[in-house]
């Protein structure tokens, strides 16, 4: 695609922000890229993939670059392992299903998340008990000022809750080209998620296949998330926050109902949903913008709401949540 001058990025983020990129271009390959980074060595830069966990609150003033390299290829395997190398610009579910089409297993839990296969390990993306790292091998990048390509892998990304090197020390450095991903030969099933064994049991599925379950968290995610081709938003909007084990027993005390489960280290994951909930936002409409009815983590666009809008909500629910439980949530969405 050609360089564009005030292009909308309405149509490359979930959300549905309208905002304008200063510049603007796709890119399908390595070196297309590379004459792009050249061109233009002083411009701000801003990578998108599916742009499924970004909110724009102003115009980017600088080059945006949208990721379309594709591919995907097994290079090599073992007695228990497939080597799946994705291209960064596929799309996360079309790989997923790909996976699923040829028996490779781990990543069966992951399917119907939007966005990109570059994205997957930058956010250590997670659903029903698994996260990227547990497929992960490694991954191909290229350095935005020098474009010297560099390869990572599992140590060097580390992965968080949600995080990676590439959010924290790394954060505008690198463009990742493409991920390598070790998938099984013989399923180990994820199936621990209370809804998750609903829905199997409900697809009357005695025996999990890597199929059934895919199949079982597509039903689950459609019934419970917005489409956003239908409503802007950008999925989980804040992460689950982790508090210290003798804390949370405190709060149950007050608010027994408060929904937590054990972590490492004397610590445990609360359900930032339930907190949401709990302080009275779900459901809520403000205009165009607001809290979806049916899961109080993920904000939404309705229509022609601005990412400030949408921010300062965030900024209102953050703050009411600290105010009745003393718990400090983060956002999970990458803030432009």
């Amino acid at each position: 695609m050609r360089l564009q001058e005030a292009v909308s990025l309405r149509p490359f983020n979930t959300f549905a922000i309208d905002v304008k990129a200063k510049l603007f271009s796709a890119f399908d390959s390595e070196s297309a890229l590379k004459q792009l980074l050249a061109a233009y060595p002083n411009e701000n830069k801003c990578i998108l993939g599916g742009g499924s966990n970004i909110l724009f609150t102003k115009n980017f003033d600088g080059l945006c670059l949208k990721n379309e390299i594709r591919g995907i290829t097994v290079i090599r395997e073992d007695e228990n392992f497939y080597y799946i190398k994705a291209a960064a610009g596929e799309q996360w579910h079309h790989f997923v299903l790909h996976c699923i089409e040829n028996n490779y297993a781990g990543v069966e839990n992951l399917s119907l998340i939007p966005g990109c296969v570059g994205a997957s390990p930058m956010q250590n993306v997670g659903a029903y008990g698994v996260e990227i790292k547990d497929v992960f091998y490694a991954l191909e990048a290229l350095h935005i000022k020098d474009m010297t390509p560099r390869i990572f892998n599992k140590e060097d990304c580390r992965f968080g809750y949600r995080e990676s090197i590439f959010k924290r020390e790394l954060k505008g450095q690198y463009i990742i080209l493409n991920v390598t991903y070790r998938l099984r030969k013989k399923p180990i099933f994820h199936l621990d998620y209370g809804a998750l064994e609903a829905a199997l049991e409900q697809m009357q599925v005695a025996t999990p296949t890597i199929a059934a379950v895919s199949q079982a968290v597509i039903q689950i995610r459609e019934s419970k998330l917005p489409d956003p081709a239908k409503i802007g938003n950008a999925g989980s909007f804040f992460k689950n926050p982790t508090i210290e084990t003798q804390q949370f027993n405190k709060l149950k005390e007050s608010f027994p109902k408060i929904v937590g489960y054990p972590s490492k280290d004397d610590q445990t994951k609360i359900a930032a949903g339930w907190l949401i909930e709990a302080c009275g936002w779900k459901g809520y409409r403000k205009q165009d913008y607001g809290v979806h009815q049916h899961q109080a983590l993920v904000l939404v666009n309705y229509a022609h709401a601005t990412g400030r809008e949408i921010y300062a909500l965030s900024e209102q629910i953050i703050e009411s949540v600290f105010q009745k439980f003393g718990i400090t949530l983060e956002r999970e969405v990458n803030i432009i």
